[in-house]
């Protein structure tokens, strides 16, 4: 998953980034509750993790403008040294997911953030198959069809195309599509993205006319959404 981490504290950041590192997590660090929100401006994450006292904005009042602005909110999962029950309390009223005290423990973080992401994602497997109306995504083969026709998809085209959707409905940044498509680390021009967000348009049949559209938006990135009743 796609991670950003609010938190000033180089030694407790190295913490919680090592702990995501161990089962492949990307981990995006901010060390100023500012800087996080202007990077979700244009960036989109699987999971927010946010420390309270923080420079810039504290964490309770990043939570406050991650819930009023962006229209499908990832998951917050608190981390703080606060451990006075009403701010345990206050945090999960205005909206955050869980609460974790610190010192942070890898295997429980690690839980309460798989336990976060299935409630607000339901999410599978990458191995799982995926079935959405009238396309189909085998995994384990690499093939994918619609209709019960096989569609004839680059290696590339088929992750891009299995990971939209495993999305469907959530706005995607270009640097999160990139990250889990592409992998970590590696310098893909941005062109090639579109490349092979047009053809997979074109070659799954992501028209309106089939239930499903994959938009671009300007500026952030792409999401796959439905645009009438899907066929029964």
């Amino acid at each position: 998953m796609r991670i950003a981490l609010l938190e000033d504290t180089e030694t407790d950041a190295a913490r919680v980034k090592d702990c995501l590192a161990t089962t492949g997590h990307s981990c995006h660090h901010y060390n100023n509750g500012k800087r996080l929100i202007s990077a979700l401006m244009h960036e989109s994450f699987d999971v927010l993790i946010l420390d309270w006292n923080v420079p810039g904005m504290d964490g309770s009042e990043v939570l406050q403008w991650v819930r009023n602005n962006l229209p499908n909110p990832p998951p917050v999962l608190f981390v703080s040294a606060r451990d006075n029950e009403m701010d345990t309390v206050e945090a999960l009223v205005n909206g955050a997911d869980d609460y974790l005290i610190k010192p942070v423990r890898c295997a429980e973080l690690l839980a309460r953030i798989n336990t976060c992401v299935r409630r607000v994602y339901k999410a599978e497997a990458v191995t799982t198959p995926v079935e959405y109306g009238e396309w189909a995504f085998q995994p384990s083969v690499r093939s994918a069809s619609f209709r019960n026709e096989a569609l004839d998809l680059t290696g590339k085209e088929f992750e891009l195309a299995q990971f939209l959707f495993r999305n469907v409905g959530r706005l995607l940044s270009r640097g999160h599509i990139l990250e889990c498509v592409w992998g970590l680390g590696k310098e893909v021009p941005t062109r090639t993205l579109d490349t092979h967000i047009s053809r997979v348009r074109l070659k799954c049949k992501l028209f309106p006319e089939h239930g499903l559209r994959l938009v671009s938006i300007y500026g952030y990135g792409y999401r796959l959404e439905q645009a009438t009743p899907l066929s029964q």
